[in-house]
């Protein structure tokens, strides 16, 4: 069984650029910066376990992500996480919808992701605001808050889901974040 542990981090523009020189001052190995299209179902088991059923496009690679929360007694959220790519993606959500399940939150999403000691560090914007992830052990996880000075950061417990239902808009029963399309004339 994966499991994932990471806290999260809201942030303002003036710390995203801190922390981006941060992490290239402190030899941060930068991995990756992709574009996200991420759509979540509800329904059944996964509404009664409080899981997630994510399909998350990145370019032309779509995964398939089951997520449930094991943990609540810390900012440091543990979850269990199985994780596939997905070979047809329009089979896969006929598939999810022949389950039963139903699309609930899409949100985009621009990530830029490092390697930093023993830790993931993934600086995401969002349509509604920006945030910082540290993924790793507990331990790591703290040792990172150290070395990138961030101990006076308040962490943001809710997901991207919540966050999306909170400030995104909804369209039909769907709540979405998405950014807006610019035209070249």
């Amino acid at each position: 069984m994966a499991i994932e542990i990471e806290k999260k981090y809201r942030l303002d523009k003036r710390r995203l650029v801190e922390l981006t020189a941060k992490l290239g001052k402190l030899g941060a190995e930068f991995r990756s910066e992709v574009f996200e299209e991420n759509y979540l179902h509800r329904g059944g088991v996964i509404d009664e376990r409080g899981a997630v059923l994510r399909l998350r496009k990145i370019g032309g690679k779509t995964l398939l992500t089951y997520k449930e929360r094991l943990r609540y007694d810390s900012d440091i959220k543990h979850r269990v996480e199985h994780e596939t790519t997905v070979a047809d993606v329009d089979a896969m959500e006929k598939i999810i919808e022949c389950l039963g399940y139903k699309l609930s939150v899409v949100y985009e999403k621009h990530r830029k992701t490092w390697h930093f000691h023993d830790v993931e560090v993934v600086l995401d914007e969002l349509p509604f605001g920006l945030y910082m992830e540290i993924e790793g052990t507990v331990e790591a996880i703290v040792e990172a808050e150290k070395l990138l000075e961030i101990e006076d950061l308040e962490p943001e417990p809710r997901g991207y889901p919540r966050l999306t239902v909170k400030y995104g808009k909804l369209v039909g029963e769907v709540s979405e974040a998405r950014f807006e399309k610019t035209t070249v004339a």
